[in-house]
């Protein structure tokens, strides 16, 4: 994966990009990882585009949610508030944590702090104990440092990467 582009952002910012990059290069089977705003609006992401065909096959797995991140914030935010949702309707407490097996991979979205959430997308034949175990370890790292100072940065930081919307008329 080739690492985001951090220049101009907090020591915070940098250090939540990193742990994203290192989770991703280095838990077998994961494709792409995104973290979410409790508004589900995408903070954070390891763009699956980044994997290439080659790296795809070997593991057997299609593209990811139709090629963007956004897809995958979107697909994260809507299971967090279904499972958040269910949670409070059967009284069993608080969500951690939400996986989803299917035939061409699996996904799996952790409860970070504030509502937010960590959602990856992983092939299908990864081993969903390490996959979970990692994502633990990336919330216990992170969720300290996810304040609403740095999710308006990160959420700035991205409406920048992305540029002014062009209307289609």
């Amino acid at each position: 994966m080739t690492a985001p582009s951090t220049v101009g952002l907090s020591s915070e910012a940098r250090n939540l990009h990193w742990l994203l990059t290192n989770l991703v290069e280095e838990v077998p089977g994961l494709l792409s990882v995104a973290v979410v705003s409790s508004d589900g609006l995408l903070l954070l992401s390891s763009d699956p585009a980044d994997h290439t065909a080659a790296e795809r096959k070997e593991a057997k797995a299609p593209a990811g949610p139709r090629g963007s991140a956004a897809d995958l914030a979107t697909v994260v935010s809507g299971i967090g508030s279904l499972t958040v949702g269910a949670s409070k309707l059967l009284d069993f407490g608080g969500v951690r944590q939400t996986m989803v097996a299917m035939e061409e991979g699996s996904l799996f979205v952790t409860a970070i702090s504030d509502g937010s959430l960590l959602g990856a997308h992983a092939s299908p034949d990864c081993d969903m104990s390490v996959i979970a175990y990692h994502m633990a370890l990336f919330v216990g790292r992170a969720g300290h440092v996810l304040t609403p100072e740095l999710r308006s940065e990160l959420r700035d930081s991205l409406e920048r990467k992305a540029g002014p919307v062009r209307s289609g008329r």
